[in-house]
């Protein structure tokens, strides 16, 4: 490997690890955030309404902005860099800005308008009790905007990154879990209707998010005269991309809107119960698998874009081997300690000890498909960064409804519970199919050292599943101990597992070298 391959090798898994300690930081606040959540709204009526009004536009969010919009802007922003030169980059940031902000404010106006029949068709159950459904479209008409600003922000993100600027979109989270700590603790706690209050908080989180980014669009002389240009031959290719890139990329959040749509028919708190375990399962998917996703989109379209299959192949591959090394264990400590983890985190104020075991339960659920989902988030930029989107829609066609078939057979006997493992069942089968059509056409082949990856797995995760089932025969009553014990066991737990699976890594083998791109 000459010595250009080299840096760049150690300057991806730097940005690499540049945006899982920033993303890190956000989704330990996000933690805050929701236990603070769990302390003030508990899992009533109220909470399940705010839930559901805060899911629809963060729904939107992933589909669109974080989803669709960003697997086909930034390949093209890519190949005009690369082959157009900067005054064509900033021409196409222009018009996409302007066409994007027309349609995401006709969208707004539609669905603020349309509240109490969008709540009604995301959580029909809530029809049975009018004044949850009259709060719930109360909240969305507060919460929607959010998508308008959060979208933008998801803009001003794969500009930056397609530039290098990797740690500026991963620490623009932080805010929006800042500004519902605020909502929540300084003002919900005092308001007559709490869920009003946090509902402001996420409208004023949207709008921080998006004037944090602008100085940073300003730096690189790529701050958008926003124009409407539809017919802009780069908006063009965006559109033909982001049309089929819709399912192809979010069946998981697809799926677990569903989940939602169901739980809202289940007995009340399901929908919370979902949404906590949902949190702690998305943990390590957001701070691992999207940070490698989000590294790796822009290397393997740079690799596209200048004919380099090797490069390609081997960048994948190396995505996919460090994706393993931290995806196992996090399954693995999840399903272990479902409830000390759910009970450390959110076991507080009105969230009860039978709430806690029901979360805890669907957390587990979600841990079966832990390594799937984050495996997607890998995956599927192997076929966007080559503005492959057909392919993606054929197949996450075929897992959303699979995951229909699961929901409905697992629903009635296993309740919430069903719904979570219905996800985990469909994300399997999403991301088989995926590395299938990616092995098939060369663009993924085993290296050599997938049997190193293969020999430190099993070392590392048996001593660390032998360090968890030993402290959970210490059968600590975490229900029963206050928060600050619980956090301290917790502290011990984690902090001791994790040095266990580094030994077990080390000792099969595993050093620094192998964690790096190889070109």
């Amino acid at each position: 490997m000459s010595d250009s391959q080299s840096i760049k090798s150690r300057s991806l898994l730097r940005s690499g690890l540049l945006v899982s300690i920033c993303t890190f930081a956000s989704r330990i606040l996000g933690l805050a955030r929701d236990a603070a959540l769990a302390y003030v709204l508990g899992a009533s009526a109220g909470a399940d309404a705010f839930f559901v009004a805060f899911k629809i536009p963060n729904f939107f969010r992933r589909l669109f902005a974080e989803g669709a919009f960003a697997q086909a802007f930034v390949p093209v922003l890519s190949d005009y860099r690369v082959n157009e030169g900067h005054d064509a980059v900033r021409e196409l940031v222009s018009a996409v800005t302007g066409s994007l902000t027309l349609v995401l404010l006709a969208v707004t106006a539609v669905f603020m308008a349309a509240s109490p029949w969008v709540v009604y068709v995301f959580a029909p159950g809530f029809a049975d009790n009018p004044e949850q459904l009259a709060l719930a479209s109360n909240l969305l008409t507060i919460t929607f905007p959010y998508l308008l600003f959060i979208s933008l922000t998801a803009l001003a993100g794969g500009i930056l990154n397609a530039h290098g600027e990797y740690g500026v979109p991963a620490i623009t989270p932080i805010f929006l879990n800042i500004s519902l700590l605020v909502a929540t603790l300084g003002f919900a706690t005092s308001a007559t209707q709490a869920e009003l209050s946090i509902a402001w908080g996420v409208f004023a989180a949207g709008l921080v998010q998006l004037l944090f980014q602008v100085p940073f669009l300003a730096r690189l002389k790529l701050l958008p005269r926003p124009k409407v240009g539809f017919s802009h031959p780069g908006v063009k290719r965006i559109l033909l991309l982001m049309g089929p890139a819709l399912f192809g990329v979010s069946v998981g959040q697809i799926n677990l809107l569903l989940d939602t749509v169901l739980a809202s028919l289940l007995e009340t708190g399901s929908i919370t119960w979902l949404y906590l375990s949902d949190r702690l399962y998305e943990l390590p998917l957001g701070i691992f698998a999207i940070a490698i996703s989000t590294v790796i989109l822009p290397s393997l379209s740079r690799s596209y874009a200048s004919e380099s299959g090797s490069r390609f192949a081997n960048t994948l591959d190396w995505g996919l081997r460090l994706l393993l090394l931290i995806a196992v264990p996090s399954a693995l400590a999840l399903c272990v300690l479902a409830k000390p983890i759910i009970a450390t985190v959110f076991y507080r104020g009105e969230l009860t000890v039978h709430d806690v075991d029901m979360a805890a339960m669907s957390l587990q659920a979600y841990s079966v498909g832990l390594v799937f989902m984050m495996l997607i988030k890998v995956l599927a930029p192997g076929y966007y960064s080559r503005q492959d989107t057909k392919t993606p829609v054929k197949i996450g066609l075929i897992a959303m409804v699979a995951n229909m078939v699961f929901n409905l057979i697992l629903v009635w006997p296993l309740g919430h519970v069903g719904l979570a493992l219905a996800t985990s069942l469909s994300a399997g089968l999403n991301a088989l199919l995926l590395w299938i059509g990616l092995h098939r056409d060369g663009s993924h082949q085993f290296s050599k050292q997938w049997w190193l990856l293969l020999r430190v797995l099993l070392l590392g995760s048996g001593l660390l599943l032998g360090w968890l089932f030993f402290y959970q025969s210490l059968n600590i009553a975490w229900t029963d101990i206050s928060s600050w014990q619980r956090v301290q066991h917790m502290l011990l737990v984690v902090s001791v597992g994790v040095l266990v699976y580094g030994l077990g890594l080390v000792l099969a083998g595993l050093r620094m070298r192998h964690l790096r791109a190889q070109d």
